[in-house]
């Protein structure tokens, strides 16, 4: 199942992006005007957590899939034009796969936006979630208050 969900993220993500980011221009086109200061609400920080989510593990399953290879770790390092015999290294976070040569040199698969996307993404869902559950506490009116 997580091999499922990991082969199938970097196409969803993108879908799951755009929609998000489509429903989120929609709902920044219908706010009245003036109301920019305002902290935004529950519901929209809630879809900017779902799309920063998303951009993360499509980002993060791009990274670990890009070193995925079934048979010899020989062919995946030669495929990416490393010379010479190779021990495949990886690193779960930041993501990392290397082919790394008997002398010691290594030769990252992994691109380079992978991990800057990961850790922005990771970052804004984060913030958003505090963000959003402080709007709903906010909104929220007891009878003791």
């Amino acid at each position: 199942m997580l091999l499922l969900a990991l082969t199938m993220a970097p196409f969803l993500a993108p879908c799951v992006v755009v929609i998000t980011a489509a429903v989120l221009a929609r709902r920044g086109y219908a706010r009245p005007p003036g109301t920019w200061r305002r902290l935004p609400g529950a519901g929209t920080c809630v879809l900017i957590a779902v799309m920063s989510g998303a951009a993360a593990f499509g980002a993060y399953a791009w990274g670990v899939m890009s070193g995925f290879y079934v048979l010899d770790p020989d062919q995946l390092c030669a495929s990416r034009g490393a010379p010479g015999d190779h021990i495949v290294t990886r690193a779960s976070l930041p993501v990392s796969v290397q082919c790394v040569t008997s002398d010691g040199t290594g030769t990252e698969l992994v691109p380079d936006w992978v991990n800057p996307v990961i850790f922005t993404g990771l970052t804004l869902f984060a913030l958003s979630l505090v963000i959003a559950t402080a709007s709903g506490v906010r909104g929220r009116r007891t009878p003791f208050a």
